[in-house]
């Protein structure tokens, strides 16, 4: 198993070395000179030399390139171009409500999809099966930032069950910070919980049709036994993975929620970043997500050897 890792690990490092040059790179190509941008009005040419050379930005690209992640490295993702703060304090003061707002999200797709995809394998070809793939295709079809939309004119505006934007700490009014949460959980879980019912549905239908499910009915156990502990418990080894991967897709991809909802994740401060030509916060936002992504990825495959009792042994 070690070994396996080992090998998973070594596949990563290229990855990430391919990544950080991409973010690197096609960071450069944003419109705009952040010097100006912090130099003021009167853009004194004292000035932008000063600011040029305490950044480092008349060093030519591979030095810069270099000098990057050469920091990086030692944990140093440089200093915010806009507000002076380390970009690493504030990636650790955003990464908690990211994480916050994905956990929520997966619960919300959890709940929703796996439970949908049970029934819709069980009564296949009846009404109830159209009727929930009919759902899955509704949630994969309709955008995030539309839902978000709606839910706010209706739940917010003209209900006012839920507060329309905004985020409160757990340790301020852990109630007020759930309840301001939901909704944006909501609009992110309903996308992956018809991933996941899709899958659910094919990973049961696959195991429904084994032998040891019939030798089960043929012994008289009950149906709902049948399902919860032979059949669920095999069909669990790709809704495991793949709910793995979703999550790791939940830390990357929430920034138009964030944004409708006004929650000061990750999604918001790359924006504000991409707007303000801030290089650097761009720089370590991105490199911090695609390794939280590749980890998950790693983390994927480990789980998929550990709940695979074949895939354990040849690893």
């Amino acid at each position: 198993m070690l070994r396996y890792i080992g090998r998973r690990i070594l596949i990563a490092i290229p990855t990430l070395i391919i990544v950080s040059v991409l973010v690197f790179a096609l960071q450069k190509l944003l419109p705009g000179d952040p010097v100006l941008t912090m130099a003021g009005e009167e853009r004194d040419p004292q000035v932008l030399a000063f600011l040029r050379e305490k950044y480092r930005l008349d060093d030519p690209i591979p030095v810069q390139y270099f000098a990057w992640i050469g920091s990086a490295l030692t944990g140093n993702l440089g200093i915010s171009l806009r507000t002076d703060i380390p970009v690493l304090t504030l990636i650790l003061s955003k990464l908690p409500v990211t994480i916050e707002l994905a956990i929520m999200a997966m619960i919300v797709a959890l709940a929703i999809g796996i439970p949908a995809g049970i029934v819709s394998a069980v009564k296949k070809g009846t009404a109830v099966d159209y009727a929930a793939n009919v759902v899955a295709l509704s949630g994969l079809s309709i955008p995030n930032f539309w839902l978000g939309i709606m839910l706010i004119m209706l739940v917010s505006v003209r209900w006012g069950l839920l507060p329309a934007s905004g985020y409160v700490t757990p340790t301020e009014d852990l109630w007020l910070n759930i309840k301001t949460m939901l909704m944006p959980a909501f609009v992110l879980g309903t996308g992956l919980a018809a991933s996941l019912m899709r899958h659910t549905r094919s990973a049961m239908l696959g195991v429904m049709r084994s032998d040891y499910i019939r030798t089960a009915r043929a012994k008289g156990l009950l149906s709902r036994k049948i399902i919860l502990k032979h059949a669920l418990r095999n069909a669990l080894v790709p809704i495991v993975t793949l709910s793995t991967l979703l999550f790791g897709e939940l830390l990357a991809g929430a920034v138009l929620t964030e944004q409708i909802f006004t929650i000061p994740g990750f999604g918001k401060l790359i924006v504000d970043a991409v707007f303000n030509r801030d290089y650097a916060v761009v720089q370590g936002v991105v490199l911090c997500t695609a390794v939280g992504f590749i980890f998950m990825n790693l983390l994927a495959d480990v789980l998929y050897v550990l709940v695979n009792p074949r895939l354990r042994n040849a690893a």
